[in-house]
């Protein structure tokens, strides 16, 4: 038995139990009760308030700052006013019944502390006389209007060092000084900004280009990639000015400028791209759309290119173990894509992207408010690559990239309520084509016999989703989120003599209710959820047939007994009825050594089912042959499900050089498996073997990463790392192949007050071991390891009031390409063909061109 499990599941034990005894009247609905409550300012209004309402029985509460006096409405559910008094005490205020705990009291802002005689006089105000201190809350702009509150904002004086941050409701206190009447503003993703104060009561700041609400002028820029000092999982933010940086056309290219993820083609001959996260493939990465399953089984590998890149309006990348709430799958992190949502997305936004490549692209995005309840959206796509026939710049007999047809859509709806339901439908729809294989080959004309060595694969995918939520304005705290999805996937492919054709359904539930147990520091969400897929797959001769299911339930509680500290343990349960019942525990601490420096540590258990000839699906394009090493036939394959244990260390320490904003972060990750199926391609280089894992497996990451504007609207990444990944093969253990073990990256990005916009990545990437070929002739067989080499990207881009824009860039401007990808071209049909054995690019530099026009919410 494995002592992780209990290690982990006792961190779920340690939750505080309370014993409450108190006499308990049954009020009339709409009774009120009034008493004395100290405190003195708008933060200490929003502390007492959230406190009443966190007590049951509670429906409304108002706390007056001048008289001090507590009113609260009661609700017919029973109530306990001893309860009411307590919770109030234990967020740090006294009242007429209670003293609050001198620790309690302590943890309070310190210009909350009411038991101090000069706190008290600094907020009172008479007659003409100006407080002691400047108060407000910090939003950011949504629309014309202010959106949600920022909390972790920055609140200092200038040239004083005296400062804040903005509380949870982004509301923050700041002492009035004699030197200076300007503050500085700033926040994660934001630069900082000098504010002239006039008024002498609370701001309502609105962060908006150019402008601040009440007279107070602000400029600002906002950090295109963003990673909160709050949240106990440490989550990049990616926004579409980082995905503007590159073209970004699809999934599988959005990553160009972020350290954490790699990308990778899967062969020489089909163009498919797959990412890479901690040194591992990306199919041990949970991809979700909104939180909900997307890209999986299948979709392992080409599921990437049915999300057009001008329809997201946000990833969120988290490296290491994600939520239980999201399932049991992820192992290595999980990549979240927002799409542009109805009502508060752009009415119209087009793209189009050319290359010289001969793909034409064409991407369009409409949002339609209905009234104030409902909202829809269109977003569409559509891609054309039929000139690929003609580019082959290495020689070797094939086109370097695959001729493509791409047509996608998405239908969604909006409903928001009046009483706090909210709720979400669509539907999406897909249909590729792609082509590829030597010079000459005729798809019409295939039959098997072709002299022409060719590979089609033809794909028709269906989803629907249905997601609601529901807050609870009684309960503070407290929602209920309901999620629905389901999917069809078809397709019908051959590579050369060899076909693979499979359908996929799978469909998918989540149930979610979040509250607060006592009061806010201390959280939960728990619920149930089920997965269901059914697979079968023909290749060649051979069929595979599965049918999963998977119901399970899950708790996950938050404790943050002070700022500084934030721990998340969460455990599932789940039956699989092919691997049985298992337990997913897992745990996400978070300690701010100061306002600016955040420690971040993370534990968990991961399990999947892998699908081997998707997820490896470029091997087919080769002579290879497919040999599964099976043992119990009532399991996928005859394979055990993959297992790992995954533990993650993450410093982040915000600074400020020379005036400006920076940010360094140091990651380390280690993953462990317990079981792993093993693409074996060193064994035989004519096969490619798939068995359990016989031996360990294991891999270590470790990246430092900074950012930082070094001048004015000129921003510069840096970022180094090291992956030490190691497979136990049948023959003894061996470094994974085709992964680099270094690789540096930087990325600069400056703008002028033009809207001219210069993009620069380089990254370079170390030798990479090449699987086995030794048993191969001669002629046909490759060096143990690729060379290093040096990747660039540039793009240039004009824009026009943010409504039309232009841009022009180049992919591998250096043109390095990988000489002879493809072993024994002249002879595909032969023993040794194979394009699978792909370390770098495959074609050469790719300049591209293309325009953005969009038409915004108000026009």
């Amino acid at each position: 038995m494995n002592i992780r499990i209990p290690l982990l599941c006792l961190s779920m034990a340690l939750l505080p139990f309370f014993h409450l005894s108190a006499q308990k009247v049954v009020p009339h609905a709409g009774d009120t009760i009034r008493f004395h409550v100290d405190g003195v300012c708008g933060m200490c209004k929003e502390r007492i308030e959230n406190a009443a309402l966190s007590t049951v029985g509670i429906r409304f509460a108002d706390w007056d700052i001048p008289s001090k006096e507590l009113l609260v409405v009661l609700s017919p559910e029973p109530f306990d006013e001893s309860a009411l008094h307590r919770n109030i005490a234990n967020v740090g205020h006294d009242t007429e019944k209670m003293r609050a705990p001198d620790e309690a009291y302590e943890t309070l802002h310190a210009c909350c502390k009411y038991r101090s005689e000069a706190v008290r006089n600094a907020h009172r105000v008479e007659g003409n006389s100006v407080r002691a201190y400047l108060g407000g809350i910090v939003y950011e702009a949504e629309g014309k209007g202010r959106g949600t509150p920022l909390p972790g904002a920055n609140i200092s004086w200038l040239g004083a060092g005296e400062g804040t941050f903005t509380d949870e409701q982004g509301r923050f206190e700041l002492p009035l000084i004699a030197q200076t009447e300007k503050i500085v503003i700033s926040y994660v993703g934001f630069g900082s900004d000098t504010i002239q104060v006039k008024e002498n009561f609370d701001l309502e700041v609105v962060l908006r280009t150019g402008t601040l609400l009440n007279t107070v002028e602000v400029t600002y820029r906002r950090r295109t990639t963003e990673t909160s000092f709050i949240d106990p999982i440490r989550i990049q933010k990616i926004g579409e000015k980082e995905l503007m940086k590159a073209a970004c056309c699809n999934l599988s290219e959005s990553f160009e400028t972020t350290p954490s993820v790699d990308v990778s083609m899967t062969d020489a001959v089909t163009g498919a791209r797959q990412i890479e996260m901690l040194g591992l493939a990306g199919p041990y990465v949970q991809m979700t759309r909104e939180n909900m399953p997307d890209i999986r089984g299948l979709s392992a590998i080409y599921g990437l290119t049915y999300t057009a890149g001008p329809w997201v309006e946000g990833i969120q990348v988290n490296k290491g173990m994600g939520s239980v709430v999201n399932g049991f799958e992820s192992i290595t992190g999980q990549i979240n894509v927002e799409l542009r949502k109805p009502g508060r997305s752009d009415r119209l936004y087009l793209n189009l992207y050319a290359n010289q490549m001969g793909r034409l692209e064409g991407n369009a995005n409409l949002s339609q408010p209905l009234n104030e309840h409902w909202a829809t959206g269109l977003l569409l796509h559509a891609k054309n690559q039929k000139m690929a026939n003609e580019v082959d710049r290495n020689d070797d007999g094939f086109m370097d990239m695959p001729q493509s047809e791409q047509y996608i859509a998405v239908n969604r709806w909006k409903y928001n309520g009046s009483n706090g339901l909210e709720a979400q439908f669509g539907i999406k729809g897909a249909y590729i084509d792609d082509i590829s294989g030597q010079h000459g080959f005729d798809p019409e004309a295939h039959n098997g016999h072709d002299h022409h060595w060719g590979a089609r694969i033809t794909t028709r995918r269906m989803e629907g989703w249905f997601k609601m939520g529901k807050v609870f304005a009684e309960r503070p705290g407290a929602s209920l989120g309901f999620q629905l999805s389901g999917l069809y996937h078809g397709q019908d492919a051959y590579f050369g003599l060899r076909d693979y054709n499979a359908e996929q359904g799978s469909a998918y539930a989540n149930l979610i209710y979040q509250g607060l147990i006592i009061d806010t520091r201390h959280k939960f969400k728990t619920g149930a959820s089920f997965q269901w897929d059914r697979y079968t797959e023909n290749l060649a001769a051979l069929e595979f047939i599965r049918d999963e299911w998977a119901p399970g339930v899950f708790f996950e509680y938050t404790w943050q007994p002070v700022d500084e500290f934030t721990a998340v343990a969460g455990i599932r349960g789940d039956y699989h009825n092919l691997f049985g019942a298992f337990f997913t525990p897992r745990l996400h601490l978070r300690y701010a050594v100061s306002e600016t420096a955040v420690f971040r540590a993370s534990a968990g258990r991961g399990q999947r089912t892998a699908s081997i000839i998707a997820e490896n699906i470029g091997a087919l394009a080769s002579s290879r042959d497919i040999v599964i090493h099976s043992g119990d036939n009532d399991k996928p394959y005859g394979l055990d499900a993959e297992v790992a244990w995954n533990y993650g260390l993450n410093f982040t320490q915000g600074f400020r050089l020379a005036g400006r904003d920076g940010e360094l972060s140091l990651d380390a990750y280690y993953t462990d498996f317990e079981n792993q199926i093993v693409a074996d391609y060193d064994q035989d280089p004519r096969a490619l073997h798939f068995y359990n894992l016989p031996g360990n497996s294991r891999s270590t990451s470790l990246q430092a990463q900074v950012d930082l504007e070094a001048l004015p609207r000129f921003d510069v990444r840096l970022a180094y790392r090291f992956n030490d990944v190691l497979v136990g093969y049948s023959d003894g253990e061996l470094q994974k192949p085709l992964i680099s073990r270094h690789r540096a990256f930087i990325n600069t990005a400056y703008h002028t007050a033009s809207n001219w916009k210069f993009d620069f990545t380089l990254n370079w990437q170390g030798a990479k071991r090449i699987p086995s070929t030794a048993a191969n002739p001669p002629k046909y067989q490759r060096p143990s390891y690729s060379p290093d080499f040096l990747l660039a990207n540039a793009q240039v881009s004009k824009g026009w009031k943010e409504v039309f824009e232009i841009y022009l860039g180049a992919e591998n401007l250096f043109n390095f390409m990988q000489s002879d990808p493809i072993i024994a071209s002249e002879d595909p049909f032969g023993p040794y063909f194979d394009s699978s054995l792909v370390w770098g690019p495959v074609f050469g530099r790719n300049v591209y061109m293309g325009l953005r026009y969009r038409i915004g919410k108000g026009e």
